[in-house]
This record gives structure tokens, sequence and C-alpha cells, in this order.
């Protein structure tokens, strides 16, 4: 599975921790620069993680719209692993249900 990352100046063990879970391919986009935040999101990711706690709500209020666009499921979660890992099982479980 792929993975765009939204947020965040350095993810740490965070895309370690992903690739340990399954996810292969990690897009990783600060939110810092304007320009990151025009562009649109790639067709090979599956899934958006927004960490809330390095995000304006502006940008949020845009990449949720852009995914909204592209038909992709998104999370929010906080920049610590815990969080992460809870929002991504809950994802995972919802569409397993599905």
């Amino acid at each position: 599975m792929s993975l765009m990352i939204v947020g965040a100046d350095h993810l740490g063990n965070i895309e370690e921790k992903l690739s340990e879970i399954g996810y292969r391919e990690i897009l990783h986009i600060t939110g810092r620069k304007p320009q990151e935040v025009k562009k649109d999101i790639p067709e090979k990711i599956n899934l958006i993680l927004v960490l809330t706690d390095y995000v304006n709500h502006n940008l949020s209020k845009v990449i949720k719209q852009k995914a909204k666009e592209q038909s992709l499921p998104i999370c929010f979660a906080k920049r610590s692993w815990s969080s992460i890992h809870q929002v991504l099982n809950e994802h995972r479980q919802i569409n397993y249900i599905s």
C-alpha cells in the first residue's frame, strides 16, 4: 500500500514503523511550501494521513477536498506513533468490514 503523509517537518522513525505494518511507498509533504499544497495527489496513493498537530486548518481543508475529489480515504492523527497506529488500525477494520 502507498501512503501520503501531510504535516510535520520530520517523521523520525514513523516511516520505518509504517513499513513494518505494510506501507511500501510513503510520500511525505510538510505543507510548509505553498507549491506543495497546489500539487495534485499522485494516483499511486491509497490513503492520506494528515498529522493534525502540524498543519493549519486551511491546508487540512485543501487536502480533504482533494482527497474527496479523487475518492481517496483520509485519516487524521497526531504525530505520535500510538495515535497514528490507532487511526490506521481503525481504517483497516472499516475497510475489511465493507
